[in-house]
Parts: structure tokens; C-alpha cells; sequence
């Protein structure tokens, strides 16, 4: 087991970075570039937040909405404004006090159309194995045959119009390099000379020899492990951090590496010791980050699946659970999640499953294949414990004990088939739980998020301050996240669709000859509401969700007799009942209450500052709108106005607060309420002079008859809430908590606090300490 980085870091190098307060996530595109980001800095810095943390800026396919298929590692991308668009960007957040941290990508890059554009891909395309650019990518020559297997065709490749020309080879409007010395020949001997061969596109699934990023074959993998290659694709972004453009990285799916550890030890060498650093990591629930990684933290999934849960019934859930389970004849999530992690391993990842067999041998092939599919997190990692006893004998049992040991063998001292299996293992989980299981089980969809466990979606109390406490103590400064590009579905809608856990009565009458389908669409269709657009924004959700659970129809093998009846299941605007929007107002006030008062670094998703609603991508990557003239009006002394308001009045606070008092935000101590209802109140206190209250299963709550009497035991001193919090009338926000000590708009509270009181206009209140 991991060691507490509390008793690591005293003896390691990790850095004190310079933390930021909060971030908040822009993301970058041709319709959204440098200039619309600067632009709203002057709203951004009002807001609260400290950093703007940019989606990737680095040269990109033409047209990317997202930029994380890097062409080009030295450029910074001009669709979006290029390199003066950056530093301009990067000026006017400083002159509002204001700092960037940009998104990398260090482990793969675009294979793109026109592939020029990746001129390391085009040099060993054309000059094979000998190129000097042949470092960068993890090829397998031997097993192509001494060619890269390019899945770029519409189908065989004997019926695709494929022609030489001059010195390169044509395919409708692409280009490949041919070899030097083979432009005359005639086409099957110059295809069977070139460094590559061009191929449909389902042979990937087999054949593919180039590591990719999961199961995409246009994301090829970059071998940042070689110190060459490392220098050359970081030279852009460290010299933006040398130059005080960026203040702070956020590192792309560190999983995916050769050797996670020893790339984020030469970042932070090469950054420097201030640079704060958080990585894409996926724990698992009893998963620890290693802790000896020189970085911050994670980007914050964990933190995710904590709020949601401590928001989730664990009775209603189960309820749900049957229901679900009875009417579609699913399997449990444990199984689910197996069958389809048995699936995507030998289906779509049949390629590198087969690397690895070749590697381990014909006799342990079996249980390189059963391990994989037994490990319960993204990626082993020195110290991990590795599978359960239960796993291991189902392994065991499918593929032999002398064959598992024997694996397990030689992943201790075969560092190169080791990492390879680890990088399978990532790719393994991200697509089967991600990607499969996550839209194949249904019961409650505000659980299938990354990062979360549908099979126990609820977090009781206890474990959630136990987790508050330990991040405080090991990683202070790793970020959270409730919303972000890869969410399924907003933090705003989830916290409509959790609602079901304490009231399942929605669900009722779910029925249809897909009832699977007609479950999500139900639950869809609540979390999102009456929304602009919401008819066509939830079909086209459903559509992809009925792709990625592959059960009817996928992205490779569609059925467009199926798919032309999901567009069917998309109901009308459905809202919820008055008292559970009123549950999902306490859930959408708590869980942001609780992301930006608990420990580490909370991101503010583009435009989540108010209420925000969205779907999977690419519902969740339009373009920004921010609520400016809302802001402004609050921040002119109106009450704020409906849940959207109150939303964006609680983050203004807290963001404001977090930045001029960061002193409040250390620190973390349980406050336990006292009474009948005490276990619907969640409450801590940071430092000694903050203290955070939300309500949690308020349906419940409301149903046992309210608070009836139950008080929250408060720390020394006289406490008072922060007034705007309150409906305070003729005060700013900001002015609100420069002044705390001065007159407020609410009582004082010293001893205790009665919670019918203290909540009697709000689910939540923040406290803070006279002195």
C-alpha cells in the first residue's frame, strides 16, 4: 500500500508550488480563440477566480474544437490567434491579476489529414525506421512487417483509387511520402517498398503496430520517455512558463506514459519549482496518487465523486438499482463492468492485446489477457496492492495459477512489458468504464461519471470529511472539479438527476421495447429540463450513448435501422415536480458550497458560475456564455433571483473570498449537527474562521418532518453569515466579507447554531469568525 504523503514528502524534493486560488476552465476553439478569452478576463478577474486555465494551445488540426490533437509541438495554434494572440491574452490576465495555466498533451499526437501537417510522422513515413524523428513514436516494425500499418481507408484496399504522383502517394485528397528512389514503380511493388501501408480502417482493430490513444487510431503515441523527445515537444510550453505566460500546467492523461515518474520529475526540473502541476489521474475510490509525484495534484475526479455522493441516497440508489436491473433483465454493475472490459479488450484493443501476448509468450498469453480485465484501477503503479483475492482467482481460474504468477512475474522484472501493460490497463479502463459500462447501466446516471462507482454511488458523511481531511493533509493544492469538457453530463444535471435517489417515483412506468434506452432517456431528459434546444441536444446525446454502450449499434458496426428509432426515445422537456426541484435547488447549492469551500484548488468550468446545463460532448464544449449582466446586478445589491442566481451569488463569494483570504481555506475540521435530523447536515469548519453548512437529502429531509430542533455545535467565538448569502440589500459582495466585522444583514450565532434557523432562506449558509 501507498504510504500518507504526509509522512513521504518531508524526505522527498516535491516543490512548494505557488498555488492558485481557483481556475477557471476556458475552452479554446476557431469560434472562441485568444482574443474572445481576453476579452472576459475583466469579468473573469471580477468573478473571483485567479487563473484561467486554457485548453490546449498548441498547433492543432484544422477545425479542432478541443486541440488535443496536436501537429505541431513549436507553434502556438493560429486558428486561435497564434503566439501574439497568446502573450496578449496572457498580459491582460496579469494586469488584472490574473495568471494561465495551460492544458498539455504529452503523450500522443494527431495523425492528421493532410498528414504534412505532422512533419515527425511525414519524415518516418517516408524515411522509415532509420529517421531521426523514428524516436518519437512507439512502433512496432517487426510486427508490421518493417511497415506502419495506416488505417486511413474507406475499405480493402485493392478497391480504393490509391496513385502515385510525383513524390507522393494520393488517396482522394490525401498525401502520403513515398520512399526515396520508388516514385517509378509500378503500384503493388510501390506500396510493398514504402515505410508504411495504407489500409481500411477496421484493420486497426488487429493489426494496428503504432501506440494510439485508446482505441483512436488518428491520436498517435509520443515516446516523451526519451529525454530527445521531451525537449523537443516541451521547448514551446516551458519557454511560456520561463516567460511568465504560464504559471501552471495541467498534464493530459499521464497514464498513458512509459514512466509517469520519471516524465513529471524532468517537468518539474525543466519548469521549475513554482509551476504548480496537476495531472489527469483517475483514482479509483480506495485508489491513493503515488506519493512521490512531483506535482500538486490531480485534476480533481476524486473530488467529483465525493460531492456527488454525499448528495446520493444509498437506499433510493438501491431501490433504483432493482428497478433498473428487473425491468431492462441487466446484470449487476460488477458484471457489466467485466463483460465489458472483456469486450474492449478483445475487440477494440485486440491490437494491443496481442502486442503484449507476443511479448509475454503463447503459454501466459491467457493470463495477460485475464489480469488485465482483473485489475480494478486505470493503471498499476509501484506499491499498488493489485487485484483483490476474488479477481485473482477468477483470473487464476480462467487461465491457470502457474500462468497469473508467471505474468505477475514478469512485470516485476520486465520494465518494458511492464510498462506496456500498464499503458494497456489505461486505455483498458478508460474505454470499458468510460466509454461502455458507464452507458450500458442505468439506474441512476448522475453516478456514471468519471471517476465515480455505480455500483455504490453514495458517499456516506463520514467518508467524505475522511477524504476533505486527508486532502488537506497530502495535496492542498490539487484541483477539484464538478463539471469539465469530458463530463457526461454537468454538475447542474446531475444534481436534478441524484434527486431520483430520494424519490424514485419518476422512474415509474419507464417502458418500451428498449427499456435500457428508454431508462437514460428518461433520466436524461429530467436532468436537463426545459432548456433551449433541449429536444434535438438530448437525441443527439442518446445517440452517441447508444453508440458507445454497443449493445444494438456502435461507432464501428452501426445499425441505422436501430439508431433511426432513438431519435424516438427523446421525450419532450420533462421538469421536475415542485418539491424536487426544490431537492435539486439544495443539491445544486450544496454540491457548489462544498467544491469551493473544501480543500484544494476548485475549477469553475466556462460559464458553471451560474446554473449550466450540458450533455456529453459536444453539448459541453459550445462556446462560453457568461453571466455578466447577472453579476453585475447582484453586485449593485439585488437578491438574487432563482436557483441560476443564487448559484452565481455563492460563487462569487466564495471565489472572492478564497482570493482575498486564502488563510480561511486551510485546514479541516467535521462539524457533527446535533439531533433528529443531524445526518441531513454536512458542515465543517477551515481554519479557525470559516465554516461551510449545506443540506444534504433535503427531499428526505422535507418528508420527516424538517430540522425539528437539531442545532450544529459551532468552534469558539461569535460567527456570523456572509451577508450575501442572505439577500443583503445596498452591499457588495466583495464589500460583504472586507467587512465582516462591521454591520451585517444576519444574526450572531456563539455555541450553536439552530439549522431551521440558519436555513431558512438558503440550503446553505458560510459562517465566518468575527475576529
Amino acid at each position: 500500500m501507498s504510504q500518507p504523503q504526509s509522512s513521504i514528502q518531508a524526505e522527498s524534493d516535491v516543490p512548494t508550488p505557488v498555488t492558485p486560488a481557483s481556475t477557471y476552465r476556458l475552452q479554446l476553439r476557431p469560434e472562441f480563440p485568444f482574443a474572445a478569452a481576453e476579452a472576459a478576463v475583466p469579468y473573469l478577474a471580477s468573478l473571483g477566480v485567479s487563473h484561467l486555465h486554457l485548453s490546449p494551445v498548441l498547433e492543432a488540426v484544422p477545425g479542432s474544437a478541443h486541440g488535443y490533437d496536436v501537429t505541431d509541438h513549436s507553434r502556438i495554434r493560429e486558428e486561435l490567434g497564434g503566439e501574439p494572440g497568446l502573450r496578449s491574452l496572457g498580459a491582460a490576465a496579469r494586469a488584472h491579476g490574473l495568471g494561465l495555466v495551460l492544458d498539455i498533451v504529452p503523450n500522443h499526437m494527431a495523425v492528421p489529414a493532410p498528414l504534412r501537417l505532422n512533419r515527425p510522422l511525414w519524415e518516418v513515413l517516408r524515411d522509415g525506421p532509420e529517421s531521426p524523428f523514428a524516436r518519437w513514436f512507439d512502433i512496432d516494425w517487426e510486427a508490421g512487417g518493417g511497415q506502419v500499418l495506416l488505417p486511413v481507408l474507406a475499405g480493402p484496399a485493392e478497391s480504393c483509387d490509391l496513385e502515385a504522383d510525383g513524390e507522393v502517394l494520393r488517396y482522394g485528397e490525401q498525401e502520403f511520402p513515398l520512399r526515396e528512389g520508388t516514385a517509378g514503380l509500378g503500384l503493388p511493388e510501390l506500396l510493398a517498398a514504402q515505410w508504411y501501408r495504407p489500409a481500411w480502417w477496421r484493420e486497426a482493430r488487429t493489426s494496428l503496430n503504432y501506440r494510439r490513444f485508446f482505441t483512436i487510431s488518428e491520436l498517435i503515441g509520443v515516446r516523451v520517455e526519451d529525454p530527445e523527445v521531451f525537449t523537443a515537444t516541451h521547448a514551446k510550453v516551458l519557454e511560456l512558463v520561463r516567460d511568465g505566460v504560464a504559471e501552471g500546467l495541467r498534464i493530459d492523461h499521464v497514464d498513458g506514459l512509459a514512466d509517469p515518474e520519471g516524465y513529471l520529475r524532468r517537468l518539474r526540473a525543466a519548469a521549475g519549482p513554482h509551476c504548480w502541476v496537476v495531472v489527469e489521474k483517475i483514482l479509483a475510490r480506495h485508489e491513493r496518487l503515488p506519493p512521490g509525484w512531483p506535482v500538486a495534484g490531480t485534476t480533481g475526479y476524486d473530488a467529483l465523486h465525493r460531492v456527488d455522493g454525499v448528495f446520493t441516497d444509498p437506499a433510493g440508489a438501491a431501490e433504483l438499482a432493482r428497478r433498473y436491473e428487473e425491468s431492462t433483465g441487466s446484470p449487476e454493475w460488477e458484471r457489466t463492468a467485466e463483460a465489458c472490459a472483456r469486450e474492449v479488450l478483445t475487440g477494440d484493443l485486440a491490437a494491443e492485446l496481442g502486442t503484449l501476448e507476443r511479448q509475454a509468450g503463447a503459454e501466459l498469453a491467457d493470463a495477460v489477457r485475464e489480469l488485465l480485465i482483473a485489475y480494478p484501477v486505470y493503471r498499476p503503479y509501484p506499491g499498488d496492492p493489485g487485484p483483490d483475492p476474488q479477481a485473482l482467482e477468477r483470473a487464476a481460474s480462467a487461465a491457470g495459477p502457474a500462468a497469473v504468477a508467471g505474468v505477475r512475474e514478469l512485470l516485476l522484472r520486465d520494465p518494458a512489458f511492464a510498462a506496456r501493460f500498464a499503458q494497456t490497463s489505461a486505455a483498458l479502463r478508460a474505454k470499458s468504464l468510460e466509454d461502455r459500462a458507464f452507458y450500458r447501466y442505468a439506474p441512476l446516471l448522475s453516478a456514471t461519471e468519471v471517476g465515480g462507482d455505480p455500483g455504490r454511488p453514495a458517499v456516506p458523511a463520514a467518508e467524505f470529511h475522511a477524504y476533505c481531511a486527508r486532502l488537506d493533509l497530502e495535496w492542498p493544492g490539487s484541483g477539484t472539479v464538478l463539471s469539465t469538457h469530458d463530463t457526461k453530463r454537468s454538475a447542474d444535471v446531475r444534481a436534478r438527476i441524484s434527486v431520483l435517489s430520494q424519490a424514485p417515483e419518476p422512474m415509474d412506468g419507464v417502458t418500451g421495447p428498449d427499456a435500457q434506452l428508454a431508462w437514460t432517456a428518461r433520466q436524461t431528459a429530467l436532468g436537463l429540463g426545459e432548456v433551449p434546444q433541449a429536444v434535438p441536444r438530448l437525441a443527439e446525446a442518446l445517440l452517441k450513448g447508444v453508440r458507445e454502450a454497443a449493445l444494438h449499434t456502435s461507432w464501428t458496426d452501426g445499425d441505422e435501422a436501430y439508431e433511426a428509432t432513438v431519435a424516438g426515445y427523446a421525450p419532450r422537456p420533462l421538469d421536475l415536480p415542485p418539491d424536487l426541484a426544490e431537492a435539486a435547488r439544495a443539491n445544486l447549492l450544496g454540491m457548489t458550497l462544498l467544491h469551493l469551500a473544501m480543500p484544494g484548488v476548485p475549477e469553475v468550468y466556462q460559464g458553471a458560475e451560474t446554473e449550466y446545463r450540458a450533455l456529453v460532448d459536444p453539448d459541453n464544449r459550445r462556446p462560453a456564455r457568461f453571466p455578466r449582466e447577472a453579476l453585475a446586478r447582484l453586485d449593485a445589491g439585488a437578491a438574487p433571483h432563482g436557483p441560476a442566481e443564487e448559484k452565481l451569488a455563492l460563487t462569487a463569494a466564495l471565489l472572492r473570498l478564497r482570493r482575498a483570504r486564502p488563510g480561511l481555506f486551510t485546514g479541516y475540521v467535521a462539524l457533527p449537527a446535533r439531533g433528529a435530523a443531524a445526518e441531513h447536515c454536512l458542515a465543517f469548519a477551515r481554519s479557525p474562521g470559516l465554516v461551510a453548512v449545506a443540506t444534504r437529502l433535503s427531499h428526505r429531509l422535507a418528508g420527516a418532518g424538517g430540522w425539528r430542533g437539531t442545532v450544529l455545535p459551532l468552534p469558539p467565538g461569535r460567527w456570523t453569515p456572509l451577508p450575501g448569502l442572505r439577500g443583503a440589500r445596498g452591499d457588495t459582495y466583495e464589500k460583504a466579507y472586507e467587512n465582516t466585522s462591521g454591520n451585517t444583514s444576519g444574526p450572531v450565532y456563539e455555541g450553536e447554531a439552530d439549522l431551521a434557523g440558519l436555513l431558512d432562506l438558503s440550503p446553505v449558509a458560510v459562517l465566518l469568525r468575527d475576529d
